[in-house]
């Protein structure tokens, strides 16, 4: 299935490895390529995960890393909508 994302998710990845390279250029890399391979993963099975009672939002964890993938599935495509570390409030999608 084609994997788009949101400017949100977008955003939150940017933001995400920002920080992370600024601390650890090997880190950063290490994380971009776990929430890579949970995106390819996503994008073979739109339906993985667990559903959040959002909206359809269905939420995985990014590998071993602290971060949550969240997304839907809209006219056959899968929206990556939010990227986010665990350690926040819970998410709540609104729309």
């Amino acid at each position: 299935m084609i994997v788009r994302y949101t400017p949100r998710a977008s955003g939150d990845l940017d933001n995400i490895l920002t920080y992370l390279d600024e601390r650890s250029s090997e880190g950063a890399k290490h994380v971009h390529y776990s929430i890579r391979r949970v995106v390819e993963l996503i994008g073979e099975y739109p339906y993985a995960g667990r559903t959040t009672g959002e909206q359809n939002t269905r939420v995985l964890p990014a590998g071993r890393y602290p971060f949550l993938i969240y997304w839907s599935i809209e006219a056959g495509e899968v929206w990556i909508l939010h990227l986010r570390h665990t350690s926040r409030q819970p998410w709540k999608n609104k729309g």
